[in-house]
């Protein structure tokens, strides 16, 4: 890729992690190669299986832990995973073997306190010109979204969370 974006999915409402998904299956199927790290998240989602199916040209990391983290209160575990994270995606974004990295989550895991603005910055500052950067979750900080090429807000309208629906294997994980 000549020329890497920065793309930021925020908002309330459902398909953050899906459209950046959608994004790597279209530029796999275009040759492309996709790093995604999952902050905040330890559970076997379905992309995760679709990951493991695509060694070549997919690459799906969880850093993340498969319970709730309390805004400000993150415990050490949290705190060493999402660094981990961190660290992966920085190598990632920088090493030349990946044309797309997102950073799923990442706008979650600064509102609650997992990571800092400072810290996630230089991985939009001093990327190459070649890789396109995403980055998702409610609560894109102000500093991401100043940078960004591109940002979609996703709005809850409707949600059938708020019916009692829960979360449904193959559709929300």
């Amino acid at each position: 890729m000549e020329q890497g974006l920065v793309q930021i999915y925020t908002g309330d409402g459902k398909g953050k992690t899906t459209a950046a998904i959608g994004l790597a299956m279209r530029a796999i199927g275009k040759g492309f190669r996709v790093f995604m790290v999952q902050f905040l998240k330890g559970r076997e989602y379905g992309e995760v299986a679709t990951s493991k199916m695509l060694p070549d040209s997919f690459t799906l990391v969880q850093s993340g832990l498969d319970t709730f983290v309390k805004k400000d209160e993150p415990s050490d575990e949290d705190l060493r995973l999402a660094h981990e994270g961190l660290d992966l995606a920085r190598k990632a974004i920088m090493g030349g073997e990946w044309d797309i990295v997102i950073l799923d989550e990442v706008n979650v895991a600064v509102e609650l306190g997992v990571l800092k603005v400072a810290e996630v910055l230089p991985l939009i500052d001093e990327r190459p010109s070649g890789v396109e950067v995403v980055l998702t979750g409610r609560y894109a900080p102000a500093e991401f979204c100043e940078r960004a090429d591109l940002i979609t807000e996703m709005k809850k309208v409707k949600h059938c969370y708020d019916a009692g629906v829960g979360m449904r294997e193959g559709i929300e994980f």
